[in-house]
């Protein structure tokens, strides 16, 4: 039989571990006690918190579920992240729905179905064309750079709805999409006109090279995907080891930009120990991008136009302000900020603008773009057939400055 002392001790000992275990369950996940649960004061005005702040959203989505006189198309929780990004007035960050996000994930592979363009925001709040893609419908029906896509299939659409407007863009090979498209003649004139394109697979070729006259190489960047870098290093040694170059043109004329590791990891072969480019966040925070001694050792001359931003404005500045080359042409397009892709665990995500970046000599190039250290305008005709590049030599002066540039640099 237990004594009463050791009994007491042993009660005592059961009372102390539960006053423990409530404590720590508390602080935790709370104690569960029959339809309740205990938790501790902090947790409760953190779920105090909680209720005040979303609230309105919660009454607001209840109300127009029970009171809208139509059938609500779409996620009112997807609509409200929308507006959140929206109440931000930068046309680069927003939310994106799963549909979205697997189509931004197919566009960076290089592989996918539509017209063929790379659009952003103008000024004042339209779509615009920075660049059509080569061998494509968008191009072959003459969609040029600067052009404003005002209606898709008839309806309006604003730069803030840029992504609902691509979706329409795109679909299935083969079926048709009417655009409205604004463009600017010489004498400020508006020319307003429809344009019927047949949708193909876009499989964009990023890199393409060859040899020029007088053992001078060329490569054409049209944008920084996932393959671009590989792709670039393979041609360089082509012409540099199996052809022996003695200069070297780069092409990022109507390069719109894209991944920001692929311009480094091709500037680096470009360049010798130098800071490629740095961003900066809006707390001062700094992360460099830097390219180590070895790099290839020819005369080089970079082509670029307004139709060259974002990655491409890096590249070039990095060789403009370390003089390693000479860019010809005209000013560039002019974006020098970086978004951060996050993805959510439901398939999609959101694009925020999260830093802007730097040249090597400290030059934040945003809205207003870098100006090359040779200014010439290509021909009109080239401009507006199209007819630039290595295959258009004949026709695409700008190309021919830069040959004449880098003969007097080997000689």
């Amino acid at each position: 039989m237990i004594s009463k002392t050791k009994a007491f001790v042993v009660t005592a000992v059961v009372v102390i571990i539960a006053i423990a275990l409530t404590v720590v369950g508390t602080s935790f996940i709370g104690l569960r006690i029959d339809e309740r649960v205990i938790i501790s004061t902090d947790q409760y005005n953190e779920f105090v918190e909680l209720n005040n702040k979303y609230s309105k959203n919660e009454f607001v989505e209840e109300y127009i579920e029970n009171n809208f006189l139509y059938e609500v198309e779409g996620s009112l929780q997807d609509g409200s992240l929308k507006g959140m990004m929206e109440t931000l007035d930068d046309p680069y960050s927003e939310y994106l729905d799963v549909e979205s996000m697997n189509s931004l994930i197919e566009q960076t592979s290089g592989e996918y179905s539509g017209i063929g363009i790379y659009v952003s925001i103008s000024e004042d709040n339209k779509i615009i064309v920075i660049s059509p893609i080569e061998d494509t419908p968008a191009e072959k029906a003459g969609i040029k750079t600067g052009d404003k896509i005002i209606k898709v299939n008839g309806v309006e659409y604003t730069g803030e709805e840029m992504t609902n407007a691509v979706k329409v863009m795109k679909g299935k090979p083969g079926t048709e999409v009417t655009i409205t498209v604004e463009r600017e003649k010489p004498s400020g004139e508006l020319n307003v006109f429809d344009l019927t394109i047949e949708r193909a697979n876009i499989k964009i070729q990023t890199v393409k090279y060859g040899e020029l006259e007088d053992d001078i190489g060329y490569i054409r960047i049209t944008t920084f995907d996932d393959p671009t870098a590989e792709d670039f290093k393979k041609a360089l040694v082509e012409l540099t080891e199996e052809k022996e170059i003695k200069g070297l043109i780069l092409d990022l004329r109507f390069n719109p930009g894209g991944l920001l590791d692929s311009v480094v990891e091709i500037a680096d072969e470009l360049l010798g120990k130098t800071v490629i480019t740095y961003t900066q966040t809006k707390d001062g925070e700094r992360e460099y991008y830097n390219s180590d001694k070895s790099s290839v050792d020819i005369p080089l001359v970079v082509l670029i136009n307004e139709g060259s931003a974002s990655a491409s404005e890096i590249l070039a500045g990095a060789i403009k302000d370390t003089e390693r080359g000479v860019l010809v042409g005209n000013k560039s397009f002019g974006k020098g900020i970086v978004q951060r892709i996050i993805p959510l665990e439901d398939g999609s995500g959101f694009k925020l603008t999260v830093s802007e970046y730097f040249t090597p000599d400290n030059i934040n190039i945003h809205d207003i773009g870098i100006e090359p250290d040779v200014n010439i305008d290509l021909n009109e005709k080239s401009m507006e057939e199209g007819l630039y590049g290595m295959e258009y030599f004949e026709e695409d002066n700008q190309l021919q400055r830069a040959v004449e540039i880098l003969n007097r640099k080997i000689d």
